[in-house]
């Protein structure tokens, strides 16, 4: 047998040549492909590779460096955890974990051929039936993106319903919802008028009636808002109905609708939210589940999927694709929506989870999360300086320091408790907003945790007035 000999060239994978880019960018009639992020800030950019990563090392360095990375991380379960604002840490069963990772499941993705899907369809029929249950909604679809997308979805359907282009967005709305929405209306050409939130102690519903006008297709609310208020929403809804504009109902946390009462019940046309809380972890912020409920009267307006029931031939039940207003599938320039990823997984999760709690489990664990956020928040009121901002809370309420929030938080984190969410993080621009921070609890706080934090947090302002 001969010798052989083979040498190994490296080679990159650069499929485009330079005359090719130069073809496609005529086309759509870009200068360059820099011009392609002109829409990026200036600061984001890269202008070197990122320090500290090397630019080429084994696959054992690489596990290694990586490995010393994340160890720098606290993470939610090593550490007093009393983070919210969107991104919730609750007890999730082993069994979700367990049941997802199945092939058959894991594996799966949108049923564009839906007749040999039927377990992936049934399992968001399920979903559809939760979800419009908890919400009080007519409908809901099968899942989007996530909560911030959502909101978006729900602004742009309220105006093709009412055939307006302006929404009011209350102050007590998440920020990075605000900025989702004010991304997208920038291109729609949709009018927002965001309120600015202010310290009270009870959400500022009137400021949210008095916007409203005969031009605005909906006004948005969370439910609790970013302070853990509890707004009004019977009343908001009487009066956006009374200038024929839909109310709009965001809801980070739906663990809360195992003790409120539900948005649709209150007049609300759209409910959305983030479906996180339930069976999926804060995985570092995603992937996460947007929900979207509606009254059943705008169906043909609603973004994404909506999955039926039915019996074949032979009078079998079966599923099917009963509504599918996406660009991918038929609709295409039409469409309802082209940002309605399903995240099949995490709707998955979402359901075998509270399908384990049921509604008296949802509602334990829902009373269990206010019983330890009222018990941190008469703790926490003992310190000298320290006050709770709230009336009615859920699991989340505002609490007034006596300094600067963003450097207490930091300074809790490096003994070990993450103590909360300063607001002068989400609302860099108001100064007004800088001495408050926003603390969670749930049903995996317990009292040592209330203690620590308490005995932290006490000492670090003490130390700071000496």
């Amino acid at each position: 047998m001969p010798n052989i000999s083979l040498v190994c060239e490296p080679m990159r994978y650069l499929p485009l040549t330079a005359d090719d880019r130069a073809a496609m960018l005529g086309v759509i009639g870009a200068p360059s492909v820099d011009a392609l992020f002109a829409d990026v800030p200036e600061g984001a950019l890269l202008s070197a590779p990122i320090a500290g990563l090397p630019h080429h090392a084994s696959e054992m360095a690489v596990e290694r460096h990586m490995s010393a990375l994340a160890a720098q991380n606290l993470s939610a379960g090593a550490a007093p955890f009393f983070l919210g604002a969107g991104a919730y840490r609750h007890h999730i069963p082993a069994s979700v974990d367990h049941l997802i990772q199945r092939g058959e499941f894991l594996t799966a993705y949108t049923p564009y051929q839906p007749e040999i899907a039927q377990g992936t369809l049934q399992v968001l029929f399920e979903f559809q039936s939760q979800v419009a249950r908890l919400f009080g909604t007519d409908i809901a679809n099968a899942s989007m993106y996530d909560g911030s997308t959502a909101c978006w979805e729900a602004i742009a359907m309220a105006c093709r319903v009412t055939k307006r282009g302006r929404a009011v967005l209350s102050g007590g709305l998440h920020p990075h919802y605000v900025s989702t929405a004010a991304t997208m209306a920038r291109f729609a050409g949709d009018e927002l008028e965001v309120l600015v939130p202010v310290l009270s102690a009870e959400a500022d519903d009137a400021a949210v009636i008095a916007a409203l006008d005969d031009e605005t297709a909906c006004v948005v609310v969370q439910y609790p808002d970013i302070l853990g208020r509890i707004p009004d929403l019977a009343a908001i809804a009487g009066a956006a109905h009374a200038r024929g504009s839909l109310l709009v109902v965001v809801v980070t946390d739906p663990v809360m609708l195992g003790l409120l009462e539900a948005p649709g019940h209150m007049g609300a046309d759209i409910v959305v939210g983030e479906g996180q809380s339930l069976g999926v972890g804060l995985q570092f912020g995603g992937p996460y589940l947007g929900l979207f409920g509606c009254n059943e009267k705008f169906v043909r307006q609603m973004p994404g999927r909506l999955c039926g029931e039915t019996v074949d031939a032979d009078g079998k039940r079966g599923f099917v694709l009963t509504l599918s207003t996406r660009e991918q599938h038929i609709r295409r320039e039409k469409a309802t929506s082209n940002i309605c990823t399903n995240s099949g997984l995490c709707a998955l999760a979402f359901t075998i989870h509270l399908t384990l709690l049921g509604g008296e489990g949802l509602a334990r664990m829902a009373r269990a999360s206010h019983a330890n956020a009222r018990a941190a928040a008469r703790a926490l009121s003992t310190i000298p300086g320290v006050s709770v901002l709230n009336g009615a809370f859920g699991a989340e309420f505002t609490l007034l320091l006596p300094r600067e929030a963003r450097s207490v938080v930091r300074e809790l984190a490096s003994r070990g408790v993450l103590g909360g969410v300063a607001l002068g993080r989400l609302y860099p621009q108001e100064s007004g907003l800088h001495h408050a921070m926003l603390v969670c609890a749930s049903e995996c706080t317990t009292a040592d945790d209330i203690t620590a934090l308490v005995t932290e947090l006490g000492d670090i302002l003490q130390g700071a007035a000496a």
